[in-house]
C-alpha cells in the first residue's frame, strides 16, 4: 500500500482521537487521579481486572486466568466466568509497570473507544456508498452513542464494542469472497468479542444465526390478504371465529385481573388460580398474532439447505479460528463444570431482569450537560443509569427518516432487521412504557430460554447493537441524500456532523477521585506476604451477596497488592462460598457483617480461636470501613484478635495484630 493511501486512514483515526479527548474532558487532565465511574462500584472491579491480570502474569508468573489474590484461604480462583475483560487487560499489560494502574486504565478506555469508532467507520465504508466523512460520522454516532458513554461510568467491558462491528464486516466480506482467510478473520473477531465481553460473543452468535437462516436456508416470503366471505362456513372462517372468541375471552380475563384481585377457574376438574397479568397477556398476545397471521396468510417456503464444500469449509475454519484464542477460557469453563463450580442462574418467567423503557429509546442524550443540569441521573442512581441508558441518536433517526422521505433512501432489509430486532430485544421480556409494565411480551420473553443465548441475562444491552445498526443506516442515509442533492452533499454532511457533535457531547464529564487512603500505603510498604481482611467481611458476585463485601476493597488492593480474604467476582459458585463459610471464624464474620449477633457460647468459642486463626490465615492487617462496619463487629474483632489501631484516614481505620505473624 502506498504511503499516500495511509494518509486518509490516519486522518480518520486522528479525528476520532480528538473527539475522544474532547468528549472525555476534563479526564485527560487527571489521567492518574480520577475515573469516569465510582471506584466503589463496578469501576473498581474493572480497574482490578487489569491490575490482577498483569500481577499474575508478570509478578507471580502464573496463569492470569486464575488468581489467589482474593478468597485467598481457598484454592486459586478460576476467572473464566468472571467478566474479566481479557482484551482490555492485554492492552494494559505492558503499560501498567510504567504508567501505573489508574493512568493505564484511563488510556485504555480512550483507546478502545477510538478502536470502536474506526471499526464502525470501516464497516460503514464497506456496506454503504458513503464518503469518508459520512462514514466517519457513523463511527462517531456509534462509539459515542448514549448507551456506550453511559457504560463508561460502570460497565467498561461494554465500551469495547469494536469486535461486533469488526465481526459483521468480516462476515460481509467472507460472504462475498467465500475465502477461508476471511472466514478465519470472522472467527477471530468472534473470539475477540468473547474476550472483550461475553455478551458481545452472544450477540455475534445471534447475528451469525440470522445470517445462516437467510443464506444457508433461503426463505421466500409472500402475502395474500384474504377477503371475508359473506356466507358459508369454510375452515378459515371457523378458525377466525374460534380465535375471535378466544381473544374476547382472554381479553375479558385480562380486564378482570386488571381491575380485580384475581380469578380462579376450574378446568377439567383442576382449580387454576390467576392473580398476575404476565401469562394471560402473553396468551392474548399470541392469539392476536395468530389471528393476524390468519388474515394476512404469510406463506413461507424454504428450500433445501445449500451446503457446499466452500460453505462447510468456511464454517469449520471460522469455528477453529474462534476456538483457538478462547481455548484457555473454554478449558476453565469445562473444569468448573466437572468440579461443580459452574454458575448458571435460572431464568425466571416473571422476575428476570427487565429491559429498557420503550420511551427511553427516544429520549434526548441523558449524558448531555444540559440534561444533567436539570437532574444528574448518573449521581442519583448510578447503577440504573449505567444499565438502562439506551437512547438512540435523535439526529441519526431524523436523518434516516428524511432520507427515506426525500432522498429515495431504501436501506437493505438486513440492516433494518438488525437495528429493529436488537432494539426489540432490548425492551426485555415484558415491555415497559413510561415506567408502566404493560405485561406485553417482547421477543426476549422466549429467546431468553435458548441455551447459550440465555447467558445474556441483561436485555438492556441489546440496545448497543441496535445503535450500531442505526449508525450504519445513518451513513447510508447521508449517502442517499448526497446522491439526491449532489451540490449540497458536503453542506448536508457538515450540518449533520455539527448537530451530532452537539447532541452526543457528554463533556464536561463527571469524575470520581481515584485517591487511595494513606493507610493502604502502610500495608503496601510491608515486605511480608501477609493477608488483609476488610470489615465488613463477605463475598459478593453479580447476583447475590454473603456478608457485605465492597468492590472498593478490590480497587484499594491495586495499591497495597496484598491478598484479600474476601472478594468479588461476576459469578461465584455456591460451592466456593460454602467452602469459605465452612471455616467457623469466617462464617461468624459473615453473620456479624450482615448485622447479626453471635450467642455468648458461640462468641466465646470464636474468640478462643482468635490467635490460631490469625496465625493460620497469616493476617497482617485488618481494615474497617467506619461507616459500613457494625460497631459490635469492630469491638468483637479488636478484642478477639488483640488488634491495635495504627492509622485512620478517609473513613477507614487500620489495625494489626499485636503479635504479628512471621
Amino acid at each position: 500500500m502506498q504511503p499516500r493511501e495511509w494518509t486518509p486512514r490516519i486522518a480518520v483515526a486522528l479525528g476520532y482521537v480528538c473527539v475522544a479527548i474532547a468528549f472525555s474532558w476534563p479526564l485527560p487532565l487527571h489521567l492518574g487521579s480520577a475515573l469516569t465511574g465510582d471506584p466503589g462500584g463496578d469501576t473498581g472491579v474493572y480497574v482490578w481486572n487489569q491490575w490482577v491480570f498483569q500481577h499474575e502474569a508478570l509478578v507471580e508468573h502464573a496463569n492470569p486466568l486464575r488468581t489467589g489474590q482474593i478468597l485467598s484461604t481457598t484454592d486459586r480462583v478460576d476467572l473464566s466466568q468472571h467478566n474479566y475483560t481479557v482484551f482490555l487487560n492485554l492492552l494494559a499489560l505492558p503499560l501498567i509497570p510504567f504508567l501505573g494502574v489508574v493512568r493505564t486504565f484511563n488510556i485504555v478506555l480512550l483507546l478502545v473507544t477510538v478502536i470502536t469508532a474506526v471499526c464502525t467507520y470501516a464497516l460503514a465504508r464497506r456496506v454503504t456508498r458513503a464518503t469518508r466523512f459520512e462514514a466517519w460520522l457513523a463511527g462517531l454516532a456509534f462509539a459515542w452513542c448514549p448507551a456506550l458513554v453511559a457504560r463508561s461510568t460502570g460497565h467498561f467491558s461494554l465500551v469495547a464494542a469494536a469486535p461486533v462491528a469488526a465481526f459483521i464486516l468480516c462476515l460481509v466480506v467472507a460472504d462475498r469472497t467465500r475465502r477461508s482467510r476471511d472466514a478465519a478473520l470472522a472467527g477471530l473477531c468472534l473470539a475477540w468479542a468473547g474476550l472483550s465481553d461475553p455478551y458481545y460473543a452472544v450477540y455475534c452468535l445471534i447475528i451469525i444465526l440470522g445470517y445462516l437462516a437467510t443464506r444457508v436456508v433461503p426463505i421466500t416470503y409472500t402475502t395474500a390478504v384474504t377477503s371475508r366471505r359473506a356466507a358459508g362456513h369454510t375452515p378459515g372462517s371457523r378458525l377466525r371465529w374460534a380465535l375471535n372468541v378466544a381473544i374476547v375471552s382472554v381479553g375479558g380475563l385480562v380486564v378482570g385481573l386488571l381491575f380485580g384481585s384475581g380469578a380462579q377457574v376450574t378446568l377439567l376438574g383442576m382449580s387454576i388460580s390467576m392473580r398476575g397479568l404476565y401469562t394471560p397477556v402473553f396468551v392474548l398476545t399470541m392469539l392476536v398474532l395468530v389471528r393476524l397471521a390468519v388474515d394476512i396468510r404469510p406463506q413461507l417456503s424454504a428450500s433445501a439447505p445449500q451446503w457446499s464444500s466452500t460453505a462447510v469449509r468456511a464454517l469449520v475454519v471460522g469455528g477453529l479460528a474462534c476456538a483457538g484464542p478462547l481455548s484457555p477460557i473454554l478449558y476453565g469453563l469445562g473444569e468448573r463444570l466437572t468440579q461443580g463450580h459452574f454458575v448458571a442462574p435460572p431464568t425466571l418467567w416473571r422476575s428476570s431482569p427487565r429491559g429498557v423503557d420503550l420511551l427511553g429509546l427516544f429520549e434526548f442524550n441523558p449524558n448531555h450537560m444540559l440534561v444533567r443540569a436539570f437532574g444528574d441521573r448518573q449521581l442519583a442512581d448510578g447503577a440504573v443509569f449505567v444499565e438502562y441508558t439506551a437512547s438512540f441518536s435523535l439526529i441519526a433517526l431524523a436523518v434516516v427518516i428524511i432520507a427515506a422521505w426525500r432522498g429515495g433512501y431504501r436501506p437493505r432489509a438486513g440492516w433494518l432487521l438488525l437495528t429493529a430486532g436488537f432494539a426489540a430485544l432490548s425492551l426485555g421480556p415484558f415491555i415497559h412504557v413510561a415506567g408502566v409494565n404493560t405485561h406485553v411480551p417482547g421477543p426476549w420473553s422466549l429467546l431468553r430460554y435458548v441455551p447459550i443465548i440465555d447467558a445474556a441475562r441483561a436485555p438492556t444491552r441489546f440496545s448497543i447493537v441496535a445503535a450500531l445498526g442505526l449508525a450504519i443506516l445513518l451513513a447510508g442515509a447521508l449517502a442517499a441524500l448526497g446522491r439526491r442533492f449532489p451540490r449540497h452533499r458536503q453542506l448536508v454532511a457538515a450540518t449533520v456532523g455539527a448537530l451530532l457533535i452537539f447532541e452526543l457531547a457528554p463533556a464536561p464529564r463527571p469524575l470520581y477521585s481515584a485517591t487511595v487512603p494513606s493507610v493502604y500505603q502502610t500495608i503496601a510498604a510491608d515486605p511480608q506476604p501477609v493477608r488483609v481482611l476488610e470489615l465488613p467481611f463477605g463475598v459478593r458476585d453479580g447476583t447475590f451477596s454473603v456478608g457485605d463485601f465492597s468492590a472498593r476493597s478490590l480497587f484499594y488492593q491495586t495499591a497495597h497488592e496484598k491478598r484479600l480474604i474476601g472478594g468479588y467476582l461476576s459469578r461465584i459458585s455456591a460451592k466456593r462460598v460454602n467452602e469459605m463459610r465452612s471455616q467457623p471464624t469466617l462464617d461468624a464474620l459473615v453473620i456479624m457483617s450482615e448485622g447479626g449477633t453471635l450467642t455468648p457460647p458461640h462468641a466465646a468459642w470464636i474468640r478462643s480461636r482468635g490467635p490460631t486463626f490469625i496465625a493460620n490465615a497469616n493476617i497482617g492487617y485488618v481494615v474497617a470501613d467506619d461507616a459500613r462496619t457494625p460497631p459490635h463487629l469492630v469491638d468483637f474483632v479488636v478484642g478477639a484478635w488483640e488488634l491495635e489501631e495504627i492509622g485512620r484516614d478517609a473513613g477507614v481505620t487500620l489495625y494489626r495484630p499485636r503479635s504479628r505473624p512471621e
